[in-house]
Protein backbone atom coordinates (compact mmCIF):
# COMPACT_ATOMS: atom_id res chain seq x y z
CA UNK A 1 0.00 0.00 0.00
CA UNK A 2 2.73 2.55 0.82
CA UNK A 3 4.53 1.69 -2.52
CA UNK A 4 1.04 2.30 -4.26
CA UNK A 5 0.82 5.88 -2.50
CA UNK A 6 4.14 6.80 -4.18
CA UNK A 7 3.39 5.83 -7.94
CA UNK A 8 2.37 8.45 -9.95
CA UNK A 9 0.37 7.80 -12.75
CA UNK A 10 2.56 9.64 -15.38
CA UNK A 11 5.21 7.37 -14.34
CA UNK A 12 3.80 4.27 -15.14
CA UNK A 13 2.62 5.54 -18.47
CA UNK A 14 6.54 6.66 -19.33
CA UNK A 15 7.49 3.17 -18.15
CA UNK A 16 5.12 1.38 -20.34
CA UNK A 17 6.55 3.40 -23.19
CA UNK A 18 9.78 3.16 -22.93
CA UNK A 19 9.86 -0.63 -22.49
CA UNK A 20 8.07 -0.43 -25.82
CA UNK A 21 10.27 1.62 -27.75
CA UNK A 22 14.22 0.89 -25.59
CA UNK A 23 14.76 4.37 -26.61
CA UNK A 24 14.71 8.06 -24.36
CA UNK A 25 14.33 10.24 -27.57
CA UNK A 26 11.78 7.71 -29.46
CA UNK A 27 9.42 7.77 -25.67
CA UNK A 28 9.41 11.04 -25.55
CA UNK A 29 8.01 11.79 -29.27
CA UNK A 30 5.25 9.30 -28.54
CA UNK A 31 4.70 11.01 -25.12
CA UNK A 32 4.93 14.57 -26.02
CA UNK A 33 7.35 14.92 -23.88
CA UNK A 34 10.59 16.87 -23.73
CA UNK A 35 14.14 14.43 -23.77
CA UNK A 36 14.72 15.52 -20.57
CA UNK A 37 11.70 14.65 -18.71
CA UNK A 38 11.71 11.53 -19.87
CA UNK A 39 14.99 11.03 -18.56
CA UNK A 40 13.90 12.95 -14.56
CA UNK A 41 10.83 10.09 -15.32
CA UNK A 42 12.74 7.61 -15.34
CA UNK A 43 15.33 8.62 -12.78
CA UNK A 44 12.30 8.64 -10.51
CA UNK A 45 11.12 5.44 -11.45
CA UNK A 46 14.58 3.67 -10.91
CA UNK A 47 14.34 4.93 -7.41
CA UNK A 48 10.88 3.77 -7.10
CA UNK A 49 11.58 0.32 -8.01
CA UNK A 50 15.46 0.02 -6.83
CA UNK A 51 16.57 -1.12 -10.06
CA UNK A 52 17.88 0.62 -13.40
CA UNK A 53 14.95 -0.96 -15.47
CA UNK A 54 16.82 0.00 -18.30
CA UNK A 55 20.42 0.00 -19.40
CA UNK A 56 22.11 1.42 -22.51
CA UNK A 57 23.02 -1.69 -25.41
CA UNK A 58 24.56 -1.15 -29.02
CA UNK A 59 20.97 -1.14 -30.27
CA UNK A 60 19.44 1.46 -27.82
CA UNK A 61 18.32 0.67 -24.23
CA UNK A 62 17.73 -3.07 -22.88
CA UNK A 63 15.23 -3.80 -20.06
CA UNK A 64 16.35 -5.40 -16.90
CA UNK A 65 15.11 -8.69 -15.79
CA UNK A 66 12.42 -6.27 -13.25
CA UNK A 67 11.78 -4.62 -16.43
CA UNK A 68 10.59 -7.65 -18.31
CA UNK A 69 8.82 -9.10 -15.56
CA UNK A 70 6.88 -5.68 -15.22
CA UNK A 71 6.27 -5.76 -19.05
CA UNK A 72 3.02 -7.68 -18.95
CA UNK A 73 0.99 -6.54 -15.94
CA UNK A 74 2.17 -3.05 -16.61
CA UNK A 75 0.46 -3.47 -20.07
CA UNK A 76 -2.92 -4.88 -18.91
CA UNK A 77 -3.47 -2.38 -15.95
CA UNK A 78 -3.16 0.61 -18.10
CA UNK A 79 -5.22 -0.91 -20.09
CA UNK A 80 -7.88 -2.04 -17.73
CA UNK A 81 -7.86 2.32 -16.55
CA UNK A 82 -7.81 3.66 -19.67
CA UNK A 83 -11.39 1.06 -20.15
CA UNK A 84 -12.49 1.81 -16.85
CA UNK A 85 -12.36 5.73 -17.31
CA UNK A 86 -13.08 6.15 -21.38
CA UNK A 87 -16.70 7.22 -22.03
CA UNK A 88 -19.48 4.87 -22.33
CA UNK A 89 -19.13 3.86 -26.03
CA UNK A 90 -22.55 3.17 -27.91
CA UNK A 91 -24.62 0.26 -26.40
CA UNK A 92 -25.07 -2.34 -29.66
CA UNK A 93 -27.94 -5.14 -28.37
CA UNK A 94 -27.51 -6.99 -30.82
CA UNK A 95 -23.69 -7.68 -30.17
CA UNK A 96 -24.66 -7.96 -26.06
CA UNK A 97 -24.79 -10.37 -23.85
CA UNK A 98 -25.57 -9.09 -20.67
CA UNK A 99 -28.21 -10.56 -18.21
CA UNK A 100 -30.89 -8.83 -16.42
CA UNK A 101 -32.92 -9.39 -13.73
CA UNK A 102 -36.37 -7.64 -13.08
CA UNK A 103 -38.86 -7.82 -10.21
CA UNK A 104 -42.39 -8.21 -11.29
CA UNK A 105 -45.65 -9.65 -9.91
CA UNK A 106 -47.65 -12.21 -12.07
CA UNK A 107 -49.63 -9.29 -13.45
CA UNK A 108 -46.75 -7.30 -14.09
CA UNK A 109 -45.41 -10.06 -16.16
CA UNK A 110 -48.38 -10.24 -18.29
CA UNK A 111 -48.60 -6.66 -18.82
CA UNK A 112 -45.10 -5.47 -18.93
CA UNK A 113 -42.66 -8.11 -19.26
CA UNK A 114 -44.87 -10.57 -22.33
CA UNK A 115 -45.50 -7.28 -24.34
CA UNK A 116 -41.65 -6.53 -24.41
CA UNK A 117 -40.28 -9.89 -24.35
CA UNK A 118 -40.66 -10.54 -28.31
CA UNK A 119 -38.64 -7.11 -28.90
CA UNK A 120 -36.06 -7.59 -26.67
CA UNK A 121 -35.43 -11.48 -28.38
CA UNK A 122 -35.16 -10.07 -31.70
CA UNK A 123 -33.10 -6.61 -31.06
CA UNK A 124 -31.05 -8.22 -28.11
CA UNK A 125 -30.87 -12.13 -28.73
CA UNK A 126 -27.63 -12.68 -26.83
CA UNK A 127 -29.29 -11.52 -23.98
CA UNK A 128 -30.40 -13.18 -20.45
CA UNK A 129 -34.00 -12.11 -18.69
CA UNK A 130 -34.35 -12.95 -15.28
CA UNK A 131 -37.78 -12.56 -13.44
CA UNK A 132 -38.04 -12.75 -9.88
CA UNK A 133 -41.00 -12.44 -7.62
CA UNK A 134 -41.60 -8.81 -6.68
CA UNK A 135 -41.23 -8.72 -2.49
CA UNK A 136 -42.13 -4.63 -1.74
CA UNK A 137 -40.46 -4.72 1.29
CA UNK A 138 -37.32 -5.92 0.33
CA UNK A 139 -37.34 -4.27 -3.57
CA UNK A 140 -35.04 -1.00 -2.37
CA UNK A 141 -32.16 -3.45 -0.96
CA UNK A 142 -32.42 -5.91 -3.45
CA UNK A 143 -31.73 -3.16 -5.80
CA UNK A 144 -29.31 -1.37 -3.85
CA UNK A 145 -27.04 -4.48 -3.80
CA UNK A 146 -27.55 -5.75 -7.17
CA UNK A 147 -29.65 -8.64 -6.77
CA UNK A 148 -31.90 -6.82 -9.43
CA UNK A 149 -31.65 -4.20 -11.83
CA UNK A 150 -35.40 -3.30 -12.27
CA UNK A 151 -38.44 -3.31 -10.80
CA UNK A 152 -42.24 -2.97 -11.62
CA UNK A 153 -44.36 -1.81 -8.58
CA UNK A 154 -47.31 0.40 -7.84
CA UNK A 155 -46.25 4.15 -7.93
CA UNK A 156 -47.78 4.74 -4.51
CA UNK A 157 -45.74 3.70 -1.54
CA UNK A 158 -42.90 2.92 -4.19
CA UNK A 159 -39.20 3.42 -2.34
CA UNK A 160 -38.06 7.10 -3.05
CA UNK A 161 -35.06 5.95 -2.51
CA UNK A 162 -34.87 4.43 -6.25
CA UNK A 163 -35.33 6.34 -9.78
CA UNK A 164 -38.76 6.63 -11.00
CA UNK A 165 -40.70 6.45 -14.56
CA UNK A 166 -44.26 6.06 -14.13
CA UNK A 167 -45.22 4.04 -17.27
CA UNK A 168 -49.26 3.30 -16.99
CA UNK A 169 -52.57 4.20 -14.94
CA UNK A 170 -54.78 0.80 -14.22
CA UNK A 171 -58.60 0.55 -13.73
CA UNK A 172 -60.36 -1.75 -12.33
CA UNK A 173 -63.25 -4.05 -14.35
CA UNK A 174 -65.70 -6.70 -13.23
CA UNK A 175 -65.12 -10.11 -14.79
CA UNK A 176 -66.46 -13.70 -15.53
CA UNK A 177 -66.50 -16.43 -17.48
CA UNK A 178 -67.71 -15.96 -21.00
CA UNK A 179 -70.91 -17.73 -20.53
CA UNK A 180 -71.76 -15.82 -16.68
CA UNK A 181 -75.43 -15.65 -16.52
CA UNK A 182 -75.35 -12.88 -14.27
CA UNK A 183 -73.04 -10.70 -16.32
CA UNK A 184 -74.94 -10.56 -19.38
CA UNK A 185 -75.56 -6.70 -18.81
CA UNK A 186 -73.66 -4.67 -16.44
CA UNK A 187 -75.05 -5.86 -13.20
CA UNK A 188 -77.10 -3.59 -10.67
CA UNK A 189 -75.32 -2.96 -7.07
CA UNK A 190 -77.31 -5.06 -5.03
CA UNK A 191 -76.97 -8.06 -7.74
CA UNK A 192 -73.28 -7.01 -7.57
CA UNK A 193 -73.14 -7.64 -3.92
CA UNK A 194 -74.67 -11.08 -4.10
CA UNK A 195 -72.18 -12.64 -6.26
CA UNK A 196 -69.33 -14.62 -5.05
CA UNK A 197 -66.42 -12.86 -5.47
CA UNK A 198 -62.78 -14.36 -5.73
CA UNK A 199 -59.66 -11.72 -4.47
CA UNK A 200 -55.89 -11.56 -5.00
CA UNK A 201 -54.38 -11.47 -1.54
CA UNK A 202 -51.08 -10.94 -1.84
CA UNK A 203 -50.48 -10.97 1.80
CA UNK A 204 -52.17 -14.36 1.47
CA UNK A 205 -55.69 -15.31 2.66
CA UNK A 206 -56.93 -12.42 2.97
CA UNK A 207 -60.57 -11.53 2.13
CA UNK A 208 -60.59 -7.80 2.08
CA UNK A 209 -59.68 -5.19 -0.99
CA UNK A 210 -60.28 -1.93 -2.24
CA UNK A 211 -63.53 -3.07 -3.77
CA UNK A 212 -64.52 -3.51 -0.02
CA UNK A 213 -63.55 -0.49 1.32
CA UNK A 214 -65.37 1.33 -1.55
CA UNK A 215 -68.88 -1.09 -0.86
CA UNK A 216 -68.71 -0.10 2.70
CA UNK A 217 -68.10 4.01 2.55
CA UNK A 218 -71.77 2.87 0.75
CA UNK A 219 -72.82 0.78 4.16
CA UNK A 220 -72.63 -2.58 1.82
CA UNK A 221 -70.81 -5.47 2.03
CA UNK A 222 -69.90 -8.30 -0.79
CA UNK A 223 -69.54 -12.05 0.05
CA UNK A 224 -65.95 -13.25 -1.39
CA UNK A 225 -65.54 -16.59 -1.48
CA UNK A 226 -62.20 -17.44 -2.56
CA UNK A 227 -58.80 -16.08 -1.62
CA UNK A 228 -56.08 -16.69 -4.06
CA UNK A 229 -52.04 -15.14 -4.31
CA UNK A 230 -51.53 -15.05 -7.81
CA UNK A 231 -53.50 -13.79 -10.60
CA UNK A 232 -52.77 -16.75 -12.75
CA UNK A 233 -54.80 -18.85 -10.47
CA UNK A 234 -57.74 -16.65 -10.49
CA UNK A 235 -58.19 -16.15 -14.23
CA UNK A 236 -58.58 -19.72 -14.34
CA UNK A 237 -61.09 -19.83 -11.54
CA UNK A 238 -63.32 -17.35 -13.37
CA UNK A 239 -63.05 -19.09 -16.44
CA UNK A 240 -64.44 -22.28 -14.61
CA UNK A 241 -66.86 -21.27 -12.73
CA UNK A 242 -69.49 -18.80 -11.65
CA UNK A 243 -67.28 -16.28 -9.83
CA UNK A 244 -66.24 -13.38 -10.40
CA UNK A 245 -63.77 -10.63 -9.84
CA UNK A 246 -62.85 -7.32 -10.15
CA UNK A 247 -59.54 -7.17 -11.70
CA UNK A 248 -57.48 -4.60 -13.80
CA UNK A 249 -58.38 -3.96 -17.03
CA UNK A 250 -55.11 -4.66 -18.81
CA UNK A 251 -55.18 -8.17 -16.99
CA UNK A 252 -58.11 -9.47 -18.75
CA UNK A 253 -58.00 -7.59 -21.84
CA UNK A 254 -58.61 -9.63 -25.08
CA UNK A 255 -59.01 -12.88 -23.04
CA UNK A 256 -61.94 -15.00 -25.01
CA UNK A 257 -62.58 -17.38 -21.55
CA UNK A 258 -64.19 -14.17 -19.94
CA UNK A 259 -66.91 -11.64 -20.24
CA UNK A 260 -65.48 -7.99 -18.98
CA UNK A 261 -68.51 -5.56 -18.06
CA UNK A 262 -68.46 -2.04 -16.13
CA UNK A 263 -68.87 -2.77 -12.50
CA UNK A 264 -71.61 -1.01 -10.38
CA UNK A 265 -68.74 0.58 -7.79
CA UNK A 266 -66.34 3.08 -8.77
CA UNK A 267 -63.04 1.70 -7.15
CA UNK A 268 -59.97 3.69 -7.21
CA UNK A 269 -57.78 2.62 -10.01
CA UNK A 270 -53.53 2.99 -9.83
CA UNK A 271 -50.35 3.83 -11.33
CA UNK A 272 -47.17 1.23 -12.22
CA UNK A 273 -44.25 2.42 -12.34
CA UNK A 274 -40.89 1.57 -13.31
CA UNK A 275 -38.38 1.69 -10.35
CA UNK A 276 -34.01 1.27 -10.31
CA UNK A 277 -31.30 2.11 -8.11
CA UNK A 278 -28.77 4.45 -9.07
CA UNK A 279 -25.71 2.29 -9.87
CA UNK A 280 -27.45 1.37 -12.88
CA UNK A 281 -28.48 5.15 -14.06
CA UNK A 282 -26.61 5.76 -16.00
CA UNK A 283 -25.40 2.89 -17.98
CA UNK A 284 -25.98 2.71 -21.45
CA UNK A 285 -27.44 -0.84 -21.50
CA UNK A 286 -29.87 0.00 -18.62
CA UNK A 287 -30.69 3.46 -20.27
CA UNK A 288 -31.69 0.82 -23.74
CA UNK A 289 -34.05 -1.69 -21.37
CA UNK A 290 -35.65 1.20 -19.81
CA UNK A 291 -36.40 2.76 -23.18
CA UNK A 292 -37.91 -0.80 -24.55
CA UNK A 293 -40.45 -1.37 -21.82
CA UNK A 294 -41.37 2.43 -22.09
CA UNK A 295 -41.85 1.85 -25.93
CA UNK A 296 -43.59 -1.49 -25.25
CA UNK A 297 -46.32 -0.18 -22.52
Amino acid sequence: MNNLRRLDLNLLVTLDVLLSEHNVTRAAQRLHFSQPSVSVHLAKLRELFDDPLLLPGPRGMRPTARAEFLREPLREALAALERAVAADSPFDPAQAGHTWRLAATDYMESTLVLPVLARLRVEAPGTRLAVLELVPAKVARQAEQGEIDLAFHTTEGAPPALHRRALFSERYVLAGRAGHPRLRRRPTLAQFCALDHVIVSQDGGGFRGVTDEALAARGLTRRVALSVPHFLFLLSALAGSDLVAMVPERLVRGVPALRVVEPPVEVPGFEISMLWPERVHRDAAHRWLRDLIVAAV
